[in-house]
């Protein structure tokens, strides 16, 4: 029997899922993977942590379910997060933390580029806003701020990137990961050359650009070895996360938006066409050479949940953080739509669409003295599907969205899927217990092994057979607060350049 091997490197956990050449699940495990943050702007990861991570899950998916069936592994495909930067001297070591999305110490470098003729001719030819999130203005900011150290980089690099090189000894990057680093000329596929002067780096700096679909090397002997599989085990480069989610919930045509929430969040939608928006407010990512995936990332999706679930959950085992969420839903559903009119601005790190304001910062708004913990919680939740909402109603000034599909570990919780039907006032579709991520990747996989023709004939396989239908009653009631999340979001702008600039003292 053979299978399939999907690794997606996300940024709270790495999963790692086994399919059949059918697509039906044979096995999965994931392992979680700290961030830290130093600073109340800084967010890093030890990318070798992750790599030790992501071995440890796939060698015990490998020896727990695939090796004892006699599986053979044909091909391992990788997924992974969006805007990660990693310095690496000439030997590849790693000099120091990888920086990740949600980064805000480039804020500087990104708003002095945005408000420049320059800036809006690089955003039109990379598709990426200017923001502290992209590797342009982090890279930017290594060079203004850590001198020697940049003297010494040899090649910046993807999280994902220094993963494969680890496996094959390849430094490469796909086209969907490239185009979200604000150095991609999305229209051109090459590096641009305005970003390369801007961050101060040449094309040799960075891996070589290929497809989603390119076969990396071989797997060195040494995990040969290690983890059982044979020498003509394919590894596909794949894609990023937000790109696999839209090809494993079968989106491929317009008038269709997916919305994804993990840690952090996004709305998206899919076309043959790149979205023009002349305030700067959506990313044009590329799946392939002509198919764009357009829309607005939020930074506050599930991670403020789970930062609210440390603070202020009951936990009974310290590391059982699943279940004590799970509870604190069960309480947050006991509480009327709209939290009994307690608002909540989830933007703790900072935010990106609509508002793009790095110094945004959270605020719960509208407290009384009847509010108890439980109307907290639901509003917490209300607050990150306002922020979600807002992006899907700033899209629709440029596309129709007829309908909605769903994914991400939180997304598909029952509570979150039906309270994004009723904001949104649109019925959701999904697929409980699949990863879309990692069956995106089974798509490509599947597709370039041959058993489908192209990407658009997989995705048209693809399947949502449950729906959220939108509650009227508690529409009308959200739409009501969410008018007043929406002028909070930019009246407090001022406030929030204020208070970011002291908690930086």
């Amino acid at each position: 029997m053979e299978c399939i091997i999907t690794i997606e490197l996300g940024t709270n956990a790495v999963r790692v899922y086994a399919f059949d050449l059918d697509g039906n699940i044979i096995g999965s495990l994931k392992g979680y993977c700290p961030t830290f943050h130093s600073e109340p702007d800084y967010s890093e990861q030890d990318a070798d942590q992750i790599f030790i991570t992501m071995l440890y899950v796939l060698k015990n998916l490998l020896n727990d379910v695939l090796h004892p069936r006699k599986y053979k592994v044909r091909c391992i495909c990788f997924s992974s997060s969006m805007h990660s930067v990693l310095a690496v001297d000439k030997r590849g070591n790693p000099m120091g933390h990888a920086i990740t999305w949600a980064d805000n110490r480039a804020n500087k470098e990104a708003a002095e580029l945005k408000n420049s003729p320059l800036g809006k001719k690089i955003y039109s030819a990379t598709g990426t806003p200017l923001h502290p999130m992209s590797p342009l203005t982090k890279i930017a900011w290594i060079k203004n701020n850590e001198k020697e150290k940049f003297k010494q980089v040899s090649k910046f690099l993807s999280l994902k990137a220094y993963i494969l090189q680890q496996l094959t000894g390849e430094y490469v990057i796909d086209y969907s990961i490239a185009s979200a680093t604000g150095l991609l000329n999305i229209h051109k596929i090459k590096w641009e050359t305005e970003s390369l002067k801007f961050a101060g780096i040449t094309a040799a700096m960075l891996p070589e650009l290929v497809p989603v679909d390119t076969k990396v090397g071989k797997l060195n002997k040494a995990y040969q070895a290690s983890l059982g599989l044979s020498a003509d085990t394919k590894i596909l480069v794949g894609s990023s996360d937000g790109c696999m989610a839209v090809l494993g919930d079968g989106v491929n045509e317009e008038g269709v938006a997916t919305i994804t929430v993990e840690d952090s969040g996004a709305v998206r939608v899919v076309s043959d066409k790149v979205m023009q928006d002349d305030k700067q407010r959506f990313f044009n990512y590329l799946l392939t050479e002509n198919k764009y995936i357009s829309g607005g990332p939020t930074n506050n999706g599930g991670v403020i949940f789970e930062w609210f679930t440390r603070q202020f959950g009951d936990f009974k085992n310290p590391f059982d953080l699943e279940h004590t969420m799970l509870e604190l839903i069960q309480d947050a559903s006991k509480v009327p739509a709209g939290s009994d009119g307690l608002i909540f601005l989830p933007y703790l790190l900072g935010e990106r669409a609509p508002i793009w304001n790095a110094n945004a910062r959270g605020v719960f708004f509208g407290i009384n003295i009847k509010h108890e913990k439980a109307h907290f919680v639901r509003a917490a939740i209300e607050g990150i599907i306002y922020e979600l909402y807002s992006i899907g109603k700033t899209l629709e000034e440029h596309r129709s969205i007829n309908s909605l599909s769903i994914n991400g570990s939180f997304g598909t919780l029952p509570f979150f899927t039906q309270m994004v039907a009723d904001i949104y006032n649109k019925p959701v579709r999904l697929r409980q217990n699949y990863h879309s991520v990692s069956y995106g990747a089974y798509l490509l996989s599947a597709t370039e092994m041959g058993i489908y023709k192209s990407l658009d004939e997989a995705a048209k396989t693809v399947v949502l057979p449950d729906l959220a239908t939108p509650d009227k009653q508690n529409n009308k009631m959200y739409l009501k607060y969410y008018k007043i999340f929406e002028r909070l979001s930019t009246k407090l702008a001022s406030e929030f350049a204020d208070i970011a600039a002291l908690q930086q003292q």
